[in-house]
C-alpha cells in the first residue's frame, strides 16, 4: 500500500531539503562510506541528475535513455562549489515535484530502459532520497530519523523492485535469491500495531515471495524500524548493536550480499 502521489511529490521536496541541511557546511570531497565510489558531491549529483532525468521524461513525454545527452544540466554545476550544488539540487527537486504533481500518477514515462507510470517515479524519487539522506548523514555523523510510514514503504518498495522481471534481468545476482524451505523475517520493534511493520520473505526453488506478517522464520532481523530499514538497504551492518539477528545469520548475509539498490 503506497502513500499517495501527492504525498510522494511533497516528500521529494521535504527529503531534498533535509539532505541539503545534512550536507550544509560539510566537506563535499569526503568519500561516502556506504557508497564508496562517490564523494558527497557525487552523491548530490547522482540524486539531482536522476530528478532531472525523470522530470524531463514526464514533462516532454520523451523516453530519456541517455540523460547525459538528452537532459540539459543533468550533470550539475561545472565544479563542486557548495552553494551552486545546493541551488541546483533544490531547483531540480522543485521542478520534479511540480511536473509530476501536474501530470498525476497514471501518465507513462520512460527513463533509461524502464517505462513506468508517474506514480512509480514519484515514489521512487522520494524513497531514493530517504536512503541517500541516510548515506549523507552517516558520512557527516549526523542524526538520521525517518517517518515510520516512509521507512515501511521503502522496505515494501525494495521488495517490489527486486521482484520485478525488468530489474531481475538487469541484476543477475538477484536470480540467486532462492532456497527451498528458507525464510527471513523483518520485525520493527518500535512502531504502532496499525503500521504492521513486519515482513516475511520466503525463498523457494524458483525465487522468493514476500508479504507483511509475523511468522517464525529461518532468520529474524529485529530492531527499531529505521535501523531495520538501513540494514535491509545495506547502510548499516547486520552485526550492529542497534539490531538483533536471531537464527541462521548466514541466510541474512546471503540475502544482503545479493540485494542492493544504489
Amino acid at each position: 500500500m503506497t502513500l499517495g502521489h501527492d504525498r510522494y511529490c511533497d516528500e521529494v521536496i521535504t527529503q531534498t531539503d533535509l539532505l541539503r541541511e545534512v550536507v550544509k557546511g560539510a566537506d563535499l570531497s569526503v568519500i561516502v562510506p556506504t557508497c564508496p565510489d562517490w564523494t558527497l558531491a557525487q552523491l548530490i549529483r547522482h540524486v539531482g541528475g536522476n530528478l532531472r532525468a525523470a522530470e524531463t521524461a514526464v514533462r516532454t513525454e520523451t523516453a530519456i535513455v541517455e540523460p547525459a545527452k538528452q537532459v540539459p544540466e543533468v550533470a550539475g554545476p561545472a565544479d563542486d562549489d557548495p552553494d551552486a550544488l545546493d541551488a541546483w539540487l533544490a531547483e531540480g527537486a522543485a521542478r520534479y515535484a511540480e511536473t509530476l504533481r501536474r501530470a498525476g500518477p497514471v501518465a507513462q514515462a520512460q527513463v533509461w530502459v524502464y517505462s513506468q507510470r508517474t506514480g512509480f517515479w514519484a515514489r521512487r524519487a522520494a524513497l531514493d532520497l530517504v536512503i541517500h539522506r541516510a548515506d549523507a548523514a552517516g558520512t557527516v555523523n549526523a542524526d538520521y530519523t525517518v517517518a515510520p510510514e516512509l521507512a515501511a514503504d521503502a522496505i515494501d518498495e525494495l521488495l517490489e523492485l527486486i521482484s520485478d522481471p525488468q530489474v531481475r534481468s538487469a541484476s543477475p545476482r538477484l536470480a540467486e535469491l532462492r532456497g527451498p524451505g528458507k525464510s527471513i523475517h523483518l520485525h520493527a520493534t518500535d512502531t504502532e500495531p496499525g503500521l504492521a511493520a513486519e515482513w516475511l520473505i520466503e525463498l523457494g526453488t524458483d525465487g522468493f515471495t514476500w508479504r507483511r506478517g509475523h511468522e517464525k522464520a529461518t532468520v529474524a532481523l529485529r530492531g527499531p524500524l529505521a535501523d531495520v530499514l538501513l540494514v535491509f538497504y545495506r547502510r548499516l551492518p547486520a552485526d550492529s548493536e542497534r539490531v538483533e539477528v536471531l537464527g541462521e545469520v548466514a541466510l541474512l548475509d546471503f540475502w544482503l550480499d545479493r540485494v542492493r539498490l544504489v
